[in-house]
């Protein structure tokens, strides 16, 4: 198991050491604290990044509603020029 680059040993011996600065009753509740910590860490980037998400998302949207409009137009115009040349051969 890595974590950060961290292995096995590496963390068993962190864990030793904290146990043993921190004893067995404080150390569970430091840890409660630091799990709450990054849970609320978590919550505040969701806040942040989701209405960057939905914003970037809106702005792909409308871009994607431009170029598809703009793509429509365009191929109208061909149709339109399309009709006409056939009726001027037919004309002839």
């Amino acid at each position: 198991m890595t974590l950060l680059f961290i292995g096995t040993t590496e963390l068993l011996l962190i864990a030793g050491v904290a146990l043993l600065f921190f004893g067995g009753k404080k150390l569970p509740e430091m840890m409660r604290g630091l799990g709450q910590g990054v849970k609320q860490f978590k919550e505040g980037m969701k806040d942040v990044t989701v209405p960057i998400e939905e914003s970037i998302n809106s702005k792909e949207q409308n871009d994607f509603d431009n170029q598809t409009e703009k793509n429509n137009d365009d191929n109208m115009i061909c149709s339109e020029s399309k009709e006409q040349k056939v009726d001027e051969t037919k004309g002839k």
